[in-house]
């Protein structure tokens, strides 16, 4: 725990560094899985280079996000992580901060936005963290803010956040770990902490490579944010990608994909559901609409590929199977 102790002196406006990377992954590599990296032929074959799926749709609470949300709770003192800790997410992140505030011996709190997929509202119960419904998003990021300040409970940011970026990142210490060689790293974005430490790791680790970014049309903070050149608040959401829903691109992290990401681009709801029903076809498995963004711009040819080696992230796969049929209804196989 001795390493963590460095994150201490990172400020929320720090950038982190590829010490802090490391330090992240010597914090959580003995909690989480190393997700396997596998070749598609039938996507290689599509795109006209070799692409490799990152399946962290098979991580501990079926997301990255536990990779953040582990290396923020053991990066905390003794007395600060004892008051407990709080959070707001659509589901997976909740989910994340659940379990690993329960490994770390803390309770936790995650509030929640009504609409949240029932089945990631149970599973953040299952793990132990009490759940607080609010009406919408904005709503429930108010109040865990609120409740922090009143309870003295650490707020573990779900996104911008320079130690959730460095757990994050620890996603990207294991691409260049396995393929060197890497010239494109596809990532989806929602707040932003994915694409911040991934793009932070691969710029210090394969500076040739080029990372891109990927957002639903009905949540586009990030490219938005890079039109106006200026971190922005939606003030609506609509996207079936619920992991992707967050309200506002993250200060920090629109610096870092500022500097250190080639493009954004976006993608339907519609795109979205033909790459889950193409990722079930073809890789047998069930991954959620946020965890194929990825696959959805592969597909439609969205990304100026750079020749070389492609991995695409599938960043969840906490699908409520109670809305496969919805989500499947008006699709075909691509």
């Amino acid at each position: 725990m001795r390493d963590a102790l460095i994150f201490l002196n990172i400020t929320m406006n720090s950038i982190p560094k590829l010490d802090h990377l490391n330090t992240g992954m010597a914090n959580i590599a003995d909690a989480i899985h190393r997700t396997p990296l596998l070749f598609s032929h039938t996507i290689s074959d599509i795109v006209g280079q070799p692409v490799i799926l990152k399946f962290e749709n098979l991580q501990k609470t079926g997301s990255f996000k536990v990779r953040g949300a582990l290396n923020s709770i053991v990066s905390l003192d003794d007395n600060t992580r004892k008051r407990g800790v709080i959070t707001t997410s659509a589901g997976n992140h909740a989910q994340a901060v659940a379990w690993a505030a329960n490994r770390a011996g803390t309770c936790a709190t995650v509030v929640m936005p009504a609409h949240a997929s029932e089945s990631k509202i149970r599973a953040s119960k299952k793990y132990g963290a009490e759940v607080i419904l609010k009406d919408t998003v904005f709503d429930a990021f108010d109040l865990s803010l609120e409740l922090a300040k009143k309870n003295k409970l650490n707020f573990i940011h779900p996104f911008d956040d320079p130690i959730t970026i460095a757990g994050q990142g620890t996603i990207g210490i294991e691409i260049i770990e396995e393929i060197p060689n890497v010239e494109n790293v596809i990532v989806p974005i929602g707040g932003g902490g994915l694409i911040s430490g991934i793009a932070l790791a691969i710029a210090n680790l394969a500076p040739s490579a080029r990372v891109f970014g990927v957002e639903p049309y009905g949540a586009s903070a990030m490219r938005q944010s890079l039109d106006k050149g200026r971190a922005i608040h939606l003030n609506a959401i609509d996207t079936v990608a619920d992991g992707l829903g967050a309200p506002m691109a993250g200060e920090l992290n629109f610096k870092i994909v500022q500097n250190h990401v080639e493009d954004v681009v976006l993608v339907s709801d519609d795109e979205i559901r033909q790459a889950m029903r193409f990722v079930l076809d073809h890789t047998k498995t069930l991954a959620e609409p946020a965890g194929v963004a990825t696959i959805a711009a592969l597909l439609k040819k969205k990304i100026d590929i750079k020749k070389g080696p492609v991995v695409a992230i599938i960043s969840g796969g906490n699908v409520d199977l109670e809305m496969l049929p919805d989500l499947f209804a008006t699709t075909q196989s691509t």
